[in-house]
């Protein structure tokens, strides 16, 4: 199919013309990211299916489906539902703060009782946070996204959940929402003298909100990840786990379902935040390179994608999806290697979880909805703000 023939409406509106332009590259490398989360989760449980394994096998491939199924929408419904869904999930959050809906969990009061289900609101606040800067930004000019006092308005969208999730407290969530909301400001061209008092500002901070604003729990990972040989059997333990289990693989690994910190169970919530320890332990320096590799090239090909729409809402919106995937990935990484704080945050597809799973999904849902109509364009003007 051509690129002028993809321009006609008539022809690109159709349904096989749609699925002909999915980025198969994409596919392929979500099915080997969470073909290999599916492998490493049924090693841990003892080469079964059970518990683990079946039900990440299950989810992803009904998510992948639905992901196409995403993927066909036209950008101006995403562009149209932006606002409303960054509001319907702000509310979810707070009827967590201030409804009996609220489930307690892990120390955190960051998960929604429904009664038939228990979802976890935070992590669909990614989503529509992306989509409503992207929106945003859509509506307003390049001057107006470098310096501008309607900032204010990206920076309040940010803020806002950001703040209410920290509360919960839910640390590793609040950062990933920070985080991606400063990478969506940064790559819409934020003024660098903006972005160095910002992180000047960040930087001045952090001390004092260690010390003073902290849960006791929060400021104990903190210090542990300055200092986890201070008890190695308390609040250190998880994370020398963690780095004994990197190291202990070497180059090749122990072999498949011979890893000890992981198969003994010394190493904790080895299904879900240290899943990628079991990767090192079991298949060494080659085998965690090899899965860094395929989410490099993932984050690469969509950032790809971002830059070839023709409108700036497609631009922003794959971009901040991929911005905030390229977050779980670094402080996961991070984290399991002691160079970031044990935060809760898992690797995406590999760490076992149905809503962290959804909410990568529906990311690449947009992503290669941007792809398949990276020739329409929206009209610009003013919506609200």
């Amino acid at each position: 199919m051509t690129a002028s023939a993809l321009t006609r409406p008539g022809e690109r509106d159709r349904l096989s013309v749609k699925l002909a332009q999915l980025d198969w590259r994409v596919i392929i490398l979500l099915t080997v990211l969470a073909g290999i989360g599916t492998a490493m989760l049924y090693s841990i449980a003892g080469q079964t299916w059970s518990p683990w394994a079946w039900k990440h096998a299950l989810r992803f491939g009904v998510l992948m489906l639905a992901m196409i199924g995403l993927a066909m929408i036209h950008p101006k419904w995403w562009f149209h539902a932006a606002y409303p869904l960054y509001g319907f999930v702000l509310m979810l959050v707070l009827l967590i703060e201030f409804t009996p809906l609220g489930y307690t969990a892990g120390g955190a009061k960051n998960w929604l009782n429904l009664g038939f289900i228990r979802i976890q609101p935070a992590e669909f606040v990614k989503i529509g946070l992306v989509l409503a800067l992207a929106r945003w930004y859509h509506s307003h000019s390049a001057q107006e996204a470098r310096w501008s006092w309607k900032l204010l308005v990206p920076a309040g969208l940010i803020g806002v959940p950001f703040v209410l999730i920290a509360k919960q407290p839910d640390l590793g969530s609040a950062m990933v929402i920070g985080l991606t909301g400063a990478a969506v400001m940064f790559m819409a061209g934020l003024s660098w003298r903006i972005i160095a008092a910002g992180a000047a500002a960040a930087v001045a901070i952090i001390p004092p909100f260690v010390m003073f604003f902290m849960h006791d729990y929060q400021r104990n990972r903190v210090l542990t990840f300055l200092n986890p040989e201070a008890d190695p059997s308390g609040t250190g333990y998880n994370i020398i786990q963690s780095k004994i289990a990197l190291g202990s693989g070497g180059f090749l690994g122990k072999g498949y379902g011979l890893g000890s910190q992981s198969q003994l169970e010394f190493l904790p919530e080895r299904h879900t935040d240290f899943i990628f320890s079991t990767v090192s332990e079991e298949f060494g320096f080659v085998g965690s390179f090899t899965v860094l590799a395929c989410f490099v090239a993932l984050i690469l090909i969509s950032l790809r994608i971002a830059s070839l729409s023709h409108s700036h809402f497609g631009r922003i919106g794959a971009a901040g999806m991929t911005a905030f995937v390229a977050m779980f990935v670094l402080i996961n990484g991070a984290m399991v290697m002691g160079l970031a704080p044990v935060v809760g945050v898992p690797m995406p597809l590999l760490s076992y979880g149905g809503s962290s799973m959804m909410t990568v999904m529906i990311g690449f849902g947009l992503i290669m909805s941007t792809h398949v109509h990276r020739y329409v364009e929206l009209p610009k003007g003013h919506g609200l703000f």
